[in-house]
């Protein structure tokens, strides 16, 4: 399933126009990846929690040529599903 599967599946549920139903779609990653951004956590019960998570600065090594390699401190997202989803999928 892709962006336009769920477009399509929300078009099917609420009517409207396509462009209007992308507009929702739109609208909900925009507003994720907003409060990502600020670092808020996003719940979404019977889905799960999207939180931001930092990441230490550590020393890598390029496994092609064995160079030892500094990571910096990086945010990364992520993601944990709720009990509902994870029974749903099982």
């Amino acid at each position: 399933m892709n962006k336009q599967s769920i477009v399509e599946a929300v078009h099917a549920k609420l009517g409207g126009t396509k462009v209007q139903a992308e507009q929702v779609v739109d609208t909900v990653i925009e507003t994720i990846v907003g409060s990502l951004k600020k670092g808020d956590d996003v719940s979404i019960a019977g889905l799960g929690i999207f939180a931001v998570k930092t990441r230490a600065a550590r020393t890598a090594r390029n496994p092609r040529t064995g160079e030892s390699v500094q990571v910096p401190a990086m945010k990364v997202p992520k993601f944990r599903a709720s009990k509902a989803l994870k029974d749903a999928v099982k």
